[in-house]
C-alpha cells in the first residue's frame, strides 16, 4: 500500500518534537492503561466511566440523549444501549421532560455519583503522577509551543 504524503504541508519537526511526541504518547498510554484497570476493578467499562463523567461535568449534571450521543461520538441508538447498560447497573436514570415527552434527560443516581467521584479522584491523582512526563513532553514540542 502506497501512502500519498503530498497533502501534508507541516513544517519540518525538530528532534525535540519527536522526543516530545513520544513522551506525550507514552504518558497517555500509561494513563489509559491505569484508567482501564481502575474502571474494570470498579465493575464498569471505560466508555461507561466516560459517559458518567460527561454527565457529571455537564452544567446541570444531566444530558439529553442527543447531547450524550454527541459527547460520546455515538449514534443515537448506541447512546441508548449505553444508557440501558448503565441504568441496569444502577448508575444512571432517565427523566422525561414534561413539555416534550420525547426528550429524555440522563442523570447520575446516587450510586453513580459516588462511583464517578471516587474514579475521578483516582484519575486526578494519576494525572499528578504523570505530570512531570507530560510537562516535559509538552515543553519539548517546539512545533506547538513556538
Amino acid at each position: 500500500m502506497k501512502v500519498d504524503f503530498s497533502p501534508f504541508t507541516a513544517d519540518p519537526l525538530h528532534e525535540d518534537d519527536f522526543v516530545g511526541l513520544a513522551g506525550f504518547r507514552f504518558a497517555l498510554r500509561r494513563f489509559l492503561n491505569f484508567s482501564e484497570a481502575a474502571v474494570k476493578s470498579a465493575g464498569i467499562t471505560s466508555q461507561q466511566y466516560q459517559t458518567m463523567l460527561a454527565i457529571r461535568a455537564s452544567a446541570d449534571q444531566e444530558l439529553s440523549m442527543k447531547a450524550l450521543a454527541k459527547e460520546m461520538m455515538l449514534k443515537p441508538n448506541g447512546a441508548v444501549q449505553l444508557v440501558d447498560r448503565l441504568e441496569a447497573l444502577g448508575m444512571v436514570q432517565r427523566r422525561s421532560v414534561s413539555d416534550d415527552r420525547r426528550r429524555v434527560l440522563i442523570t447520575l443516581t446516587r450510586l453513580g455519583n459516588q462511583l464517578v467521584e471516587v474514579l475521578a479522584a483516582e484519575h486526578s491523582a494519576e494525572l499528578v503522577r504523570q505530570r512531570p512526563l507530560l510537562v516535559e513532553s509538552l515543553r519539548r514540542l517546539t512545533s506547538i509551543t513556538g
